[in-house]
């Protein structure tokens, strides 16, 4: 392969790409694909198309991969228009196992240029015209992508190929788990710099702003900064930077949630309550709560254990508890998607398993507080260790 340049952020090895093409195209000869059509359109949500080529799709711009069962692939992306590239087969210093790169300047929002992208999919679909093509990441996919192929290739058989790609890349090789420690690390010096940098008459975003350049600066390219500000009696949550505008008083509590990428591009997140002067008993209490209830659905993330079951055992212990159900996502997977499955609901086919990186958020509101913590943990033989996040879980008083 190429040397790659040196203008990339922390790329992932060759050998680890590989392995997931093998991985890829084994299943799809197991489930009779030919080939794979997928598109992303933004790396916080985007992973499959990272998966399969460590290139992130940023922007809202669709960046489509046509992925053969035994060739290289063909790439489209944002650029000029008539852009065809052929990719030498040791890869260019950036793309690795493409062999064809199409570019045309298209956007969601000029709706007239919804088939560009698709036209130059097809003509690396054209061999496949009356073969098995699997769909990838059919939620984030452009309905004018596929309404278009469908058009020009009535003879293919089309299958939903998302879930093949899922029970993939949620399981981590070393290498992903050593990125992910590094998100991690990252993040628990972004939560620093707001615990030490924080102060009465800061607004919000100000906080927040001091996790997103230590982040940055530490390699991070995406991800969303969530906080506010509240008093004793008046409890928030966390929000993104619309609501952000609050100025931080003398006596209040902050919520702040980092969760963003390391280099490399997998994601991590963590949460923490900084206090502006003294937390009350109340606050000591639910936290001690909260780490309990943290700790009732780490010991449940057992591999063969199906996601369904754990919540529905959560939600009886927090109603045996005088607590609230849980009825938003509390707990998940991450990776190159900020939530990536298992999602652990009532509505979640897949069961945990070993090597997955889940992140566990529990969260409520008693007693004019707002109470919650967030970690995560890497599945092992008998479930998650030690949080990967070092930052201890506690009030962090400051002022």
């Amino acid at each position: 392969m190429a040397e790659m340049s040196i203008r990339l952020n922390k790329p992932i090895s060759t050998p680890e790409l590989e392995r997931r093409w093998a991985a890829i195209r084994a299943a799809m000869a197991a489930e009779g694909i030919d080939v794979l059509l997928m598109q992303n359109n933004n790396d916080h949500m985007g992973g499959y198309t990272k998966y399969v080529t460590d290139v992130p799709a940023t922007n809202g711009y669709p960046f489509t991969v046509v992925f053969p069962i035994d060739d290289a692939m063909t790439v489209v992306h944002q650029g000029p228009f008539g852009g065809d590239r052929e990719v030498p087969p040791e890869g260019d210093g950036n793309l690795r196992g493409v062999k064809r790169q199409f570019t045309t300047p298209s956007y969601e929002s000029a709706p007239y240029t919804r088939e560009y992208d698709a036209a130059l999919a097809a003509q690396a679909l054209e061999p496949f015209a009356a073969s098995t093509i699997g769909l990838v990441g059919t939620y984030q996919m452009s309905y004018a992508t596929v309404d278009y192929i469908k058009r020009q290739f009535p003879n293919a058989t089309y299958v939903e190929a998302s879930d093949m790609m899922d029970k993939i890349k949620v399981i981590k090789s070393a290498e992903e788990i050593e990125f992910i420690e590094g998100t991690a690390a990252q993040q628990d010096a972004a939560m620093q710099a707001v615990i030490d940098g924080i102060k009465p008459g800061m607004k919000d975003s100000d906080a927040a702003a001091l996790a997103l350049h230590k982040g940055h600066n530490l390699g991070s390219e995406q991800g969303i900064y969530l906080c506010q500000s509240w008093q004793i009696g008046s409890p928030a949550a966390i929000a993104p930077r619309h609501n952000q505008d609050r100025v931080i008083q003398e006596g209040d509590s902050f919520n702040m949630l980092v969760e963003n990428n390391g280099a490399g591009g997998f994601f991590t997140e963590i949460g923490r309550t900084i206090i502006l002067g003294k937390a009350t008993q109340e606050q000591h209490d639910e936290l001690a709560f909260t780490l309990e209830a943290q700790r009732f659905t780490l010991n449940l993330l057992k591999p063969g254990t199906p996601a369904a079951d754990i919540w529905n055992e959560y939600n009886k212990f927090m109603t045996a508890n005088g607590r609230s159900e849980e009825t938003r996502l509390y707990c998940h997977g991450q990776g190159y998607d900020l939530v990536e499955r298992p999602l652990i609901r009532k509505d979640e086919p897949m069961a945990i398993q070993k090597n997955m990186n889940i992140v566990c958020h529990p969260g409520y509101v008693r007693n004019g507080v707002y109470s919650w913590i967030c970690d995560n943990y890497i599945i092992g033989d008998n479930g998650p260790g030690e949080s990967i996040h070092k930052l201890p879980q506690q009030l962090f008083e400051v002022g």
